[in-house]
């Protein structure tokens, strides 16, 4: 069958559009790889009536809330190409089924690109963090650093004393004198060593190892890693990005329509800040304004 929208991607942002557009009685096809970034955080936090929630749990719940909904179909699987076809779109999934859509969202989110640092993987959700925001408080007054992987780093070294003492570790690097001067200010500890792994317990962090011997205590560590998008789709379709501070960000205008007519997108592949509340808010929009385009015939 030919669907009114193909969203790529199930989690936050694709259910929030598959939702309204269920809730517009349009047919939509939401394509869904089970991968989304927040799976290896134990909670997600800032979002009213769910802070400290599961995220998966969310997900779950979402996903049968949307799955009630009859013009709605789940399928799980990676799509791996996607080209219009006269007024529609058709979209390749990994196993060879091709799918039609009159709209495609783009909502595959992006891929943190870890540092090779001993320790650092199995800790990434738990005691290794990226956004103080979503976990911030949970380490308010303890033992808190910030690994410099970036440029940006020092701007996230600066911020991280708000909920706590913070030691930035260079780990060989350098920043200039004036950024240290800030650093300073902040209260922040500067320690140029290198690093060379993670300690502690299962996924909590108790010490971060230096490569001149020393075992600096610690209880969580911040880091910026760069990241990538998960899925090429966006490319093949010839949608236009802009190099975002840590990775690449589509271009979308306001009413999350991509320079593809017919093509939409929402969440973390559409902006710099990055959290559940906007992903959904992305997903609502986009859902709005792919809704409207049916209505009024008008593919933005």
């Amino acid at each position: 069958m030919a669907y009114d929208a193909i969203i790529i991607g199930g989690s936050f942002a694709g259910l929030s559009a598959a939702m309204y557009l269920g809730r517009a009685r349009r047919s939509v096809c939401v394509l869904d790889t089970a991968k989304p970034r927040n799976r290896f955080a134990e909670a997600s936090h800032g979002q009213f009536a769910h802070d400290g929630s599961n995220p998966q749990a969310m997900l779950a719940t979402m996903r049968a809330q949307v799955a009630a909904y009859p013009t709605v179909r789940f399928v799980d699987a990676a799509a791996v190409d996607a080209a219009r076809d006269g007024d529609a779109f058709t979209v390749i999934l990994a196993d060879g089924d091709v799918l039609s859509g009159a709209r495609i969202l783009l909502a595959f989110g992006i891929t943190d690109m870890l540092p090779d640092l001993p320790g650092l993987v199995e800790r990434w959700g738990q005691s290794v963090l990226h956004c103080p925001y979503c976990h911030g408080y949970e380490f308010r007054d303890q033992r808190l650093g910030v690994l410099n992987l970036s440029p940006m780093s020092a701007h996230q070294a600066m911020l991280i004393p708000e909920w706590g003492p913070t030691t930035f570790f260079l780990n060989g690097g350098t920043i200039d004198p004036e950024t240290a001067a800030g650093l300073e200010q902040r209260g922040v500890t500067i320690d140029p060593a290198r690093v060379q792994g993670l300690i502690g317990e299962g996924g909590n962090l108790s010490a971060i190892q230096l490569a001149d011997g020393r075992e600096q205590p610690l209880d969580a560590l911040y880091i910026g890693p760069p990241y990538r998008f998960s899925s090429d789709i966006a490319e093949h379709l010839g949608c236009t990005t802009e190099d975002g501070m840590l990775g690449p960000v589509l271009t979308v205008d306001e009413m999350k329509a991509t320079n593809i007519a017919g093509v939409y997108a929402a969440g973390d592949i559409t902006r710099m800040a990055h959290s559940v509340t906007f992903a959904c808010a992305d997903g609502v929009m986009a859902a709005l304004a792919i809704h409207r385009s049916l209505v009024f015939g008008a593919i933005a």
